[in-house]
């Protein structure tokens, strides 16, 4: 079942006994179980490496290799259990021969102590925030299988934006333990860094994609372009991640296995396109039926290419055994349809007696439509003779019949494959059309050997496409916004402790020179003033009179400043230590100017000058650990905004002395 609440956090209900959360729960049970074993096997390791008694080490050895035996069973539970499509798929849903990738199960282990730490502020004040955050990520961790569950994780995944500027630095470790667990081995993994969790929420949007491409209802046309344009955004996610993420602690996450799944995804949609076209295409036209035998090949081709990537050193071990069988499968089934419809062009469809023009375009598609040219008369001659089209057809045939018994054999040595219905039916009904087919050329004079029909030239009218993940379509909002502006309140930068300062208001004002938006900056502070005593130059204001003034714009402040009682006003300021270097140094060379400009005004083009000098500032990137350098500054970061874009854009309007 689903479930929504006041926040439109939109999640499946664990609970909820559906066909679909159970076989959640029996995953997420197995997953644990696995993780058990791990941990006893890997205690049984160090035992057997430390001691030096031999029955020990025997009676260890033996435990091995039953932990061993139990995790090969556990994992064969799981990749049966990452079989059953079914569920995952409408009631008319004809065609169960698709890959899906399920979401990763996951578990973190939050900390509230950086709050008070780092910010000086008490962690209950911000009881409600944690709270939302925790209850985005429950609902993130069991979206639903439509475009709801992909905006609650794309929202999740921006919010890591904003909690990697917060809470996350370089110098300090947070503590806090990310648990994810492989897709198909279900392995866990642990890791402290907040890239691991980004890396494994933009996986889990690509298997999502995958699970919505799976449950269209492909027997119409409407139905195929939902699940084109599913198979293209998973692996534009998968694509994505390969590109901006190295050094995966999982497998799953690895270079080998995201391009494989890559691959996997086009050759679907690939799969969705010969679907369209044979819905689609009405006539039985000569040209239309070598079309079909084109497309039909060019989706064996990309299921060949995806068995290559398989059968690698490093994931020949790692992928399932029925993912293979089911892509040989397929490489083979659709081999067979490529030969089945160049048979049926040449023996069900003559030439139109048209024009010259049509038969010589018939005749060069029927040219172009092989890969070699077969042994005997030039193709152009057979097309011209009912007797060489038949034999040619025949030869055809012959070579359907084989590829189809090849993709049932297959699919009989895997028993995961076999409990597929839907599968078993559609490979005995187009093996047996071509067995039928095959009888009603054969004649019993036919005494000369069969020629051997060349291989289908693949071709396509629509390439896929990679669409990779476009986050700007969700916009979110800092939930820990409260904490202050990110160009200064972030986890990368250091200030002393919360500074409170009372001003009494006398004649000649309060002797300090303010400026900028959000917090407002304390540009100078009048030689011999009121303000000298406890206020620096470089401090921020956070607070005035107990009243929090960190988004406060500079009229505001101001405002707030001038209607102060006669008794004086309190005001609430934080020193910056240190930043991002570059920053900091800007920052320092600002308050400097500032002071100058105050008592002189003939400076205002060389301060014109420095502020756009400021603007070219880059942020650091939102995939900062393990990123991949070529792609640093990318268009996620120009989405998402500069972290450390200083806020004194209108210099001009916003200085006043004070």
């Amino acid at each position: 079942g689903f479930k929504k609440n006041l926040f439109c956090l939109t999640g499946c209900d664990p609970l909820a006994q559906t066909q679909r959360s159970k076989l959640q729960h029996r995953r997420a049970r197995i997953n644990q179980q696995i993780n058990k074993e791990m941990r006893m096997r890997t205690g049984a390791e160090n035992l057997f490496r430390a001691t030096t008694n031999n029955k020990v080490k025997e009676t260890v050895a033996l435990e091995l290799s039953f932990v061993n035996s139990n995790l090969q069973l556990l994992k064969e539970e799981l990749e049966e259990l990452n079989s059953s499509m079914d569920v995952y798929q409408t009631d008319r849903c004809t065609n169960a021969c698709v890959f899906i990738i399920f979401l990763s199960p996951c578990l973190c282990l939050p900390s509230q102590d950086f709050i008070c730490e780092h910010y000086g502020e008490d962690s209950f004040l911000y009881d409600k925030e944690i709270k939302e955050l925790m209850e985005l990520r429950q609902a993130m961790r069991t979206p639903s299988r439509n475009q709801a569950g992909l905006e609650l994780l794309m929202e999740y995944y921006n919010q890591l934006y904003y909690l990697d500027q917060r809470f996350f630095s370089a110098q300090k470790n947070l503590g806090v333990h990310f648990h994810w667990y492989d897709s198909l081995t279900g392995v866990p993994s642990c890791q402290r860094a907040l890239a691991f969790e980004k890396g494994s929420v933009l996986f889990n949007i690509g298997a999502l994609y995958t699970q919505i491409g799976a449950r269209q209802d492909r027997s119409a046309t409407a139905g195929i372009d939902r699940a084109i344009d599913a198979f293209q955004r998973a692996a534009g996610a998968f694509n994505y991640l390969k590109e901006n993420f190295s050094n995966a602690p999982s497998l799953d996450m690895s270079s080998p296995s995201l391009c494989m799944l890559v691959r996997l995804m086009l050759a679907q949609v690939q799969e969705c396109v010969f679907e369209r076209i044979t819905l689609t295409t009405q006539d039985t036209h000569f040209t239309s039926q070598l079309r079909l035998a084109q497309e039909a090949a060019r989706v064996s081709d990309v299921y060949l290419l995806v068995q290559q990537t398989m059968t690698q050193p490093l994931m020949k071990d790692y992928v399932p055994f029925s993912w293979v069988s089911m892509v040989q499968v397929k490489s083979e089934h659709f081999r067979a349809l490529s030969h089945y419809y160049a048979a049926v062009a040449l023996c069900d469809h003559m030439l139109l007696a048209g024009g010259e023009e049509e038969e010589e375009e018939a005749e060069k598609a029927f040219i172009q439509c092989h890969a070699s040219v077969p042994a005997g008369p030039q193709l152009s001659q057979v097309l011209r003779d009912p007797e060489k089209r038949r034999k040619l057809g025949k030869a055809h045939l012959r070579r359907a019949v084989i590829r189809h018994e090849e993709a049932m054999r297959v699919h009989s040595l895997c028993k995961i494959l076999r409990k597929m219905d839907i599968l078993q039916d559609v490979l005995s009904a187009t093996h047996k059309r071509s067995l039928d087919k095959y009888s009603e050329l054969d004649r019993e004079d036919d005494f000369d050997e069969i020629a051997e029909a060349p291989e289908i030239q693949s071709h396509t009218h629509q390439k896929p496409d990679i669409i990779p993940p476009n986050f700007s379509t969700v916009k979110v909002t800092d939930i820990f916004q409260r904490l202050g502006p990110l160009s200064v309140f972030c986890a990368r930068a250091r200030w002393g402790p919360m500074r409170v300062i009372c001003l009494n208001k006398r004649e000649g004002g309060l002797g300090l020179t303010l400026r900028g938006d959000s917090p407002v900056l304390v540009a100078g502070v009048v030689p011999g003033g009121w303000a000298e005593a406890g206020l620096r130059e470089g401090d921020y204001i956070v607070a005035v009179d107990g009243k929090d003034c960190k988004w406060a714009k500079h009229g505001e402040v101001v405002h707030m400043l001038k209607s102060c009682s006669d008794r004086g006003v309190e005001i609430s300021v934080v020193t910056l230590h240190s930043h991002d270097t570059q920053v900091n140094m800007l920052v320092v060379y600002l308050c400097r100017r500032a002071v100058m400009l105050s008592l002189c005004s003939d400076k205002e083009n060389t301060r014109h000058r420095l502020l756009s000098g400021a603007k070219g500032q880059s942020s650091a990137s939102l995939l900062n650990w393990n990123r991949k350098k070529k792609r640093e500054g990318s268009t996620i970061t120009k989405r998402l905004g500069s972290a450390f874009s200083l806020s004194f854009g209108s210099i001009r309007d916003t200085e006043a002395m004070y």
